[in-house]
């Protein structure tokens, strides 16, 4: 589609004509931001919906931000699969458009002996998903590559590719792509019913009024069996996963190397260590089944448990300052595979239980989604090239503005630091303030920037963000 779409957060919707698209994509998380830009491709009216005023509010802004091979998944699935292509794709996708990676490898450490007779079976696993690579290391040379895990680790299965990835630059990326590319981003804008039928529209009523779609795509993460239900489908339960994390002060980061997974569990991969790409450390997270979908909230006994974890894990890190908590939610159906489905009577694509994998097959569920639409008889046209897309420089192991001598030769706005913990300039908030996409508050500001994500979460320079938001932000809501 010539021309860039429009976002916008407030106010009525694009009426008559305008409000017709051929492709609805619901939710803006990480998998329907990547969807709408991989639809952008073609000549198509395509708007992407969000309940939230910002992209990536759900489960993409809260979780381990690890770039995963799939060596782990089980083998067939669908999820295996499109996590091991997707991490092929998002690797390259990150080099051209600036998302921070790093691909540190990652070691599944045994514990004890139980573990360990499970190491060879779990390579044998990631054989049969692709991956090839893995090796199982014994205690000396575990000790050799991480000098300060806990005393009686017995071995490890060594994962090279397992990489740490910026998941709110991910997100971002997909959708100012998507926006410049074409696609209209509607935030603020709560579906709250869908009337269809055999050769006629979907009609939706949303929050900020009617839109009208002849194919519907529902990435709605924790509601996607809700919206399901507003069609009719129910094939699953969304049962949210509550994940709490521990986020480390940088004087951590010299403690960890790779990523310290665990021998997987029932409920999930388990209690992790790892670096950030902002060059802090996580540890966590937890694996709590709930039934409140909006309970991101941590709890005093699971911050302990995570504690004594990492106690366990590397002791040492235990006694470094906490920067911050949070808590994530997964989307966690009963079935341990991607509820990715076509239903052609209804023109109608569901891509459900998108758990802890959904950053890394991300670009891969976008195309797979494009071949359930054909199924459901949508006619792409011709493909075109997307916008370029280059993203703000966030990852603490890359070129950071305030170093680039040359950049605050050409805008000294870059040399004047306003947020000191995370060494965020003036000129990286005024930029994402003006951005295609840009932040609705100060905690989507940080998502693009880092301030006020850093020591004294913000306590030192939240006036001046604030004013800098006053100063440049006054359309960032309205655009």
């Amino acid at each position: 589609m010539p021309g860039g779409g429009a976002v916008g957060r407030r106010g009525p919707l694009p009426g008559g004509a305008d409000a017709v698209y051929d492709v609805v994509v619901v939710g803006a998380g990480v998998v329907g931001c990547a969807i709408a830009r991989a639809l952008a491709r073609y000549p198509l009216r395509v708007a992407l919906v969000e309940a939230a005023d910002d992209v990536g509010e759900g489960t993409s802004k809260a979780n381990t931000a690890i770039l995963h091979t799939g060596f782990d998944a089980a083998p067939g699935t669908l999820e295996a699969g499109l996590v091991r292509a997707g991490h092929r794709l998002l690797s390259g996708y990150a080099a051209e458009a600036g998302i921070p990676v790093e691909p540190v490898g990652a070691l599944l450490v045994a514990w004890d002996e139980e573990q360990h007779a499970a190491l060879p079976k779990l390579a044998a696993k990631a054989a049969r998903n692709g991956h090839h690579a893995t090796r199982i290391i014994d205690a000396a040379e575990l000790r050799r590559r991480e000098p300060h895990l806990g005393p009686g680790a017995l071995a490890a299965l060594a994962v090279p590719g397992e990489s740490l990835i910026c998941p709110w630059t991910t997100t971002l990326a997909y959708a100012t792509q998507a926006v410049l590319s074409g696609v209209d981003l509607h935030l603020g804008c709560r579906v709250t019913d869908v009337v269809t039928g055999p050769g006629a529209l979907h009609r939706l009523t949303t929050a900020r009024g009617p839109l009208s779609a002849r194919f519907l795509v529902n990435a709605c993460g924790l509601h996607a069996d809700r919206f399901d239900a507003l069609l009719g489908v129910r094939d699953f339960t969304v049962t949210p996963r509550r994940g709490q994390l521990l986020v480390y002060d940088k004087a951590a980061r010299d403690l960890v190397r790779h990523i310290l997974l665990p021998v997987p569990g029932p409920l999930g991969k388990g209690v992790l260590v790892a670096p950030t790409v902002y060059g802090n450390v996580l540890l966590g997270p937890t694996a709590e089944d709930l039934d409140d979908r909006t309970a991101t909230g941590t709890t005093a006994e699971g911050l302990a448990g995570l504690r004594d974890r990492g106690a366990r894990i590397v002791p040492a890190l235990v006694a470094e300052e906490v920067t911050a908590a949070y808590a994530g939610l997964r989307a966690a159906t009963g079935q341990e595979d991607y509820r990715c489905v076509a239903r052609p009577a209804l023109r109608y694509v569901t891509v459900g239980g998108i758990r802890s994998t959904g950053l890394s097959a991300s670009l891969a569920l976008a195309e797979h989604v494009l071949g359930l639409l054909s199924e459901c008889g949508l006619r792409t046209g011709p493909e075109g090239p997307l916008v370029p897309v280059r993203m703000p420089r966030i990852g603490e192991a890359f070129p950071r503005p305030y170093r680039d001598a040359a950049a605050v030769a050409r805008d000294p706005a870059f040399g004047t630091v306003v947020c000191h913990c995370e060494h965020v300039t003036r000129g990286e908030v005024r930029d994402a303030l003006a951005s295609v996409v840009p932040p609705a508050a100060l905690d989507g500001l940080r998502r693009r920037t880092r301030a006020g994500a850093g020591r004294c979460q913000g306590t030192h320079c939240r006036p001046a963000l604030r004013a800098l938001f006053e100063e440049y932000g006054k359309g960032a809501g309205a655009r």
